[in-house]
């Protein structure tokens, strides 16, 4: 049986104090108390899917940081968040090609056409059919700006 993405997390955990890496320490216990929080807040054990939601929220915010933190002039914190970011991704799924991006944009658009939903509707319905099937392997704005190019042409 594979290990938990929680197991994985602590088990990096570990290994970071051993190396004695502390800004990667830092990034991996800051995701493990954003976890122990959610399993607090909703009284239950997260599945690997939990955690890799919390994991796609840390990158989000990391990336949506870094380009403040560049706009601003700060450049020493801009790649202090690169770094955390880094940390992040490596327990996210591999990324989706942008083969399969094209291929996952092309198939959901064919489903909702098929269901008689065209134009802005289809946005809604595209994206939730998505991000069922991307979680964790793809940038979800990203994926956004191509739905919507796709749904304009």
């Amino acid at each position: 049986m594979s290990q938990s993405l929680s197991q994985h997390l602590a088990d990096a955990v570990k290994a970071a104090m051993r190396a004695k890496d502390t800004a990667r320490l830092g990034t991996l216990r800051f995701l493990q108390a954003a976890i122990k929080q959610k399993e607090v807040d909703e009284r239950r054990e997260l599945t690997d899917a939990d955690v890799t939601a919390i994991i796609e929220k840390q990158v989000k915010q990391r990336r949506e940081s870094i380009v403040a933190f560049e706009n601003a002039g700060r450049t020493e914190t801009a790649a202090q968040e690169l770094a955390e970011l880094e940390v992040l991704q490596e327990f996210l799924p591999q990324q989706a090609s942008p083969e399969e991006l094209d291929a996952a944009i092309g198939k959901a658009l064919a489903d909702v056409a098929a269901q008689g939903v065209s134009g802005a509707p289809a946005m809604g319905k595209v994206m939730a059919i998505l991000k069922a099937e991307l979680a964790g392997r793809a940038d979800m704005a990203a994926v956004s700006g191509l739905v919507k190019q796709r749904l304009m042409s």
